[in-house]
């Protein structure tokens, strides 16, 4: 798959409908970023009139996530990932539509770079940062990302 925002929301909704349902949406991949959309609005909302925590931390790892499955198909190895933990600060109210990025797609490069060459599982913090429409940082989500080369079948 090349990896565009219009294939990723698509990937989101098939498979990650609760993500797509709550408004999260692709803007722009690069092999360095992902930047992702997520809009305040009813459906997604806290009884404190913003944002739901849960739906910026899936706005935020998709950020991570998707930058990981792009690294990973540029490696053209079958590798396997998943989330071990989150951490998550929240500074400000989320309201209005929050952008959340992840830009260290280099990073994700060299972790699978020494996942290959070592043939061990790698382990990889990324963090992805959520602003507001005035450029308020609303939240820091960081994930855990585990990467391990899968063995080949004979």
């Amino acid at each position: 798959m090349k990896f565009t925002p219009s294939k990723l929301n698509l990937f989101n909704f098939f498979k990650l409908p609760s993500a797509y349902w709550s408004g999260v949406r692709a803007k722009e991949i690069t092999s360095e970023k992902c930047v992702a959309t997520v809009k305040h609005r009813w459906f997604n909302q806290n009884p404190f009139n913003s944002m739901y925590f849960a739906v910026q931390a899936m706005a935020a790892e998709f950020t991570t996530g998707a930058l990981v499955m792009y690294q990973i198909q540029e490696s053209k190895e079958n590798i396997s990932m998943l989330v071990a933990q989150n951490k998550a600060v929240f500074t400000k109210k989320a309201t209005g539509r929050i952008t959340f990025t992840c830009n260290q797609g280099n990073i994700i490069k060299d972790t699978i770079q020494k996942a290959i060459a070592t043939n061990e599982g790698q382990t990889i913090w990324l963090t992805s940062i959520g602003v507001n429409e005035k450029g308020e940082q609303v939240s820091e989500m960081q994930f855990e990302w585990t990467i391990k080369v899968r063995s080949k079948s004979k």
